[in-house]
């Protein structure tokens, strides 16, 4: 130990009193929540600031040597805890409280709160020059070993003079157990052979452990950034806190391993992360902790267009990948994939998706790419890739064998769990990989065995893909022949839409002088949301659960029946998923308009993008989107889509009830 008995009296002087201050009813709900299994290892968070604040002196001699210090917290909580324990706060029979005591040293110090500091946090890997010391590393899980069982311990006794001692497995050696080259006897008998005596009939000191490989956050690197990776090691506790895909936090101490010399093969040295805590933020939990001020700042916004609530969702819109002009019912799509479905359980216990997929086709250069990318930035947990370099194990999950055990890695739908994903050249991807998403889609979950490992992992995952038609899209051939995907794939994407760039003068005009003219007016721009400000308010709408009214779902049914009914002449089978996906975007569009209830406006809405959709079309015929612009009178552009809607469905008395709505 590097620290002086000076020093460690006065971090145990301190430490203990932290505990009694902070965490004296912690420890005791730690004790009474003891299992029968006297192994149970359990954890005490210890926020590092509160700590740090009561003794500066405690956070230099913490930053200079944490594993010393680690040691002296665990000892310290361990003799609390016992204290507590005998004192007599907890009445318990004699049998309890001997298991207690037993208990009591399998209680650890989990660090948490370090200072936001280059020196103690990092959203990158950490290099050789932070070996040594605690720092708090932010990644995404992309491997996950097996849990094992390690002996730590190993009691040997020298054969000269029979003295017993225990020797500590290397961390720095893979935990490979070296006895000293002579026998520690104080009175030095100078003996250099020893029997161990943890082998036979008496229990090795055990304890649980996994190796997991984080690597850096891709929309955290400076461009051109190819993201490292990491082994950390979890130990007791800490095993099986996480899973592939997670995105975590783990504190802990960089180390050096490196393993068994051989003459003439070189040093094989790693850099490793040995864990004191690991905490799982997951962006469905940390999106959830908004500001108060940001979702304020959004309800006032929604206040102040209350009389034309249309006129406010355009805005967003014009904010939604501002570098592309127009493409109305495109950026209203995209925004409503953005902000999903409810997830719902039907009667017979079955999970129905609420995340939205969408398949964009288009000619080269009418901007699929552009809103691929914006997606991907706005979204907090969000996976870009392209289908060229896609292969099954790449989008799904990979079987990698390392060290002689087989490992499962995460693919780019198992890391997008709970984001988005977004596949450009979709039709790019070789078609025994295209069937390998079917699961993923659909039942959002991959079921995985392979290399003796049969389990599943989650997909819950918005798929956002762009490709090119085969050739020259022929609006008269199905969009399976068009695009040269499978009708099963195709089914599961709720909308489709085509970009077709048939060589429109005007269009063309106005394109090159916004292209031309610093891609937009100053001012218009100026009151565009900022990139930060559609990042909130896309993470604070997707926790809306918007409840389905009685006249929305009549809309959804009748146009759901007309469709089926229509079948014949469309392009595409309808299947029930048109009704599922009916009801989604519905509640989408609920969602991106601040609603606690979806009305028949977002019914209409989500109607009329389904009618520019290739699985549409029975009520409006085809539609161009990529030539679509925003309207001057959106009410009236509204209307004017409720009247033509509302009517081929033959609801009169919903036409009427929306006029009356909009006159008021």
């Amino acid at each position: 130990m590097l620290i002086s008995p000076e020093q460690e009296a006065l971090i145990d002087r301190v430490f203990e009193t932290y505990l009694t201050d902070h965490h004296h009813n912690d420890i005791l709900q730690l004790i009474e929540e003891t299992e029968d299994n006297e192994d149970t290892h359990r954890p005490l968070v210890v926020n590092a600031m509160t700590l740090f604040e009561a003794n500066m002196e405690i956070g230099d001699y913490f930053n200079a040597y944490p594993t010393d210090v680690l040691a002296i917290f665990d000892k310290v909580l361990n003799r609390k805890a016992k204290a507590v324990t005998d004192d007599g706060s907890l009445k318990h029979n004699e049998g309890q409280r001997k298991q207690e005591q037993r208990l009591v040293h399998t209680l650890h110090a989990r660090i948490t709160g370090l200072p936001v500091c280059p020196e103690l946090t990092r959203d990158t890997i950490p290099r050789t020059r932070d070996v040594g010391h605690f720092l708090s590393v932010t990644g995404t899980v992309i491997r996950t070993s097996i849990a094992k069982v390690l002996e730590y311990e190993r009691d040997y006794m020298c054969t000269k003079c029979r003295h017993v001692f225990t020797v500590q497995a290397e961390f720095e050696q893979f935990y490979t157990f070296v006895p000293p080259v002579a026998c520690p006897n104080p009175d030095s008998c100078n003996s250099y052979k020893f029997t161990c005596l943890s082998e036979g009939s008496e229990p090795a000191a055990c304890r649980d452990y996994q190796e997991i490989k984080i690597q850096e956050q891709v929309q955290k690197l400076s461009v051109g950034s190819i993201p490292r990776s990491l082994l950390v090691v979890l130990e007791n506790d800490l095993v099986d806190s996480c899973k592939s895909g997670d995105d975590v936090t783990v504190y802990g101490v960089m180390c050096l391993r490196w393993k068994t010399f051989y003459d003439g093969a070189l040093c094989d040295v790693e850099l490793v992360l040995k864990a004191n805590n690991i905490e799982v933020n997951n962006q469905q939990a940390a999106a959830g902790q908004l500001v108060k001020d940001a979702q304020e700042e959004f309800e006032e916004f929604w206040n102040s267009y209350k009389h034309n609530p249309i006129a406010g969702r355009n805005h967003i819109l014009l904010s939604l990948c501002p570098q592309v002009f127009g493409m109305y019912v495109i950026k209203l799509a995209v925004a409503m994939v953005l902000a999903g479905g409810v997830q719902r359980i039907d009667s017979s216990g079955t999970k129905v998706r609420g995340e939205c997929h969408m398949l964009l086709v288009g000619d080269p250069g009418t901007g699929k790419s552009q809103f691929l990318k914006y997606a991907t930035k706005i979204m907090c947990r969000s996976v870009l890739t392209a289908g060229i370099g896609s292969t099954s194990a790449g989008l799904t999950v990979a079987a990698v064998k390392d060290g002689g055990d087989w490992h499962l890695e995460a693919g780019a739908l198992v890391l997008a769990d709970g984001g988005l994903c977004c596949i450009d050249e979709f039709n790019s991807i070789k078609e025994q990989d295209r069937i390998s998403i079917h699961e993923a889609m659909e039942q959002q979950s991959i079921s995985v065995a392979k290399a003796g490992m049969v389990c599943k992992l989650n997909t819950r995952t918005t798929i956002l893909a762009a490709t090119n038609p085969k050739g020259q899209y022929d609006p008269n051939e199905p969009l399976s022949v068009n695009v040269a995907l499978a009708s099963p794939l195709l089914s599961r994407f709720d909308l489709v839409l085509v970009l077709l760039d048939t060589r429109n003068a005007e269009w063309d005009h106005i394109i090159s002088s916004f292209i031309m003219e610093d891609r937009g007016l100053p001012d218009q721009c100026s009151s565009l949301w900022s990139m930060e400000k559609m990042k909130a308010y896309f993470s604070l709408i997707k926790h809306l659960k918007p409840v389905m009214s009685e006249e929305a779902n009549c809309i959804l049914t009748r146009y759901y029946q007309l469709q089926r009914r229509s079948d014949g002449s469309g392009a595409a089978r309808t299947t029930i998923r048109t009704l599922e996906s009916l009801s989604r975007l519905a509640e989408a569009h609920a969602k991106l308009m601040y609603r606690e209830t979806v009305t028949i406006e977002d019914a209409v809405i989500a109607v009329s993008v389904m009618e520019c959709s290739m699985q549409g079309g029975a009520l409006q015929g085809n539609v161009n989107t990529l030539f679509t612009s925003f309207p001057a009178d959106p009410v009236e552009q509204y209307q004017t889509q409720c009247q033509i809607l509302l009517e081929g469905l033959n609801l009169p008395l919903f036409l009427k009830k929306e006029r009356d709505r909009l006159s008021r």
